[in-house]
């Protein structure tokens, strides 16, 4: 494959998002409009090429599914959850923010890890500190002495996404610190 078609290849996922976009902008679908819209989108990725991102992350299929499931689950309870406490306690929710020192220190896997705690309601990432993997993560509905379950479930989050997507290395090194705390792995 020529070094023009691969860098075609890999264009085209982003070619075909912003079609979608520009069809959507005009709101209609017809001929002119997706000829147009593709036109655009290949003149914007030509000219304004997005430079080439390198990561040791490898998709695991197995593990990346079992992370969706658990995000899904995840969401239904945690809706169910916040949603009763605006029942229950209207205005008086308590809620803390705790300070989690993530395993790894990918950017990759940090920006993961903070988007999944972000997804579902009730827990959202304040601020990560870069140079000491720290993530403020405000939890809501949060009781005192409760920082450590909001630790361990930010903590077990970065585990599955490691096992999902994360290198050999990060593998080993959340591997080690789960056998080292007594955690028990899923294969």
């Amino acid at each position: 494959m020529t070094r023009f078609a691969r860098r075609t290849l890999r264009r085209l996922p982003l070619v075909l998002w912003l079609t979608a976009v520009w069809i959507m902008l005009w709101g209609t679908l017809d001929l002119g409009t997706l000829v147009f819209g593709l036109l655009v989108a290949l003149l914007v990725t030509t000219m304004f090429p997005l430079p080439s991102v390198t990561t040791h992350m490898v998709a695991r299929p197995l593990p990346l599914l079992r992370l969706v499931c658990y995000l899904a689950v995840d969401l239904v309870i945690s809706t169910l959850r916040v949603s009763w406490q605006a029942i229950r306690y209207g205005p008086r929710t308590t809620a803390g923010i705790v300070q989690v020192t993530l395993l790894t220190d990918s950017d990759h896997l940090t920006a993961m890890v903070a988007n999944a705690v972000s997804l579902a309601p009730g827990k959202f990432v304040m601020q990560i500190d870069r140079g000491h993997r720290i993530c403020y993560v405000y939890a809501l509905g949060m009781q005192a002495g409760g920082e450590e379950a909001v630790r361990r479930e930010v903590l077990g989050l970065e585990r599955r996404i490691v096992r999902a997507v994360g290198s050999a290395r990060e593998l080993e090194i959340v591997g080690r610190v789960a056998r080292d705390a007594g955690i028990k792995e899923a294969s």
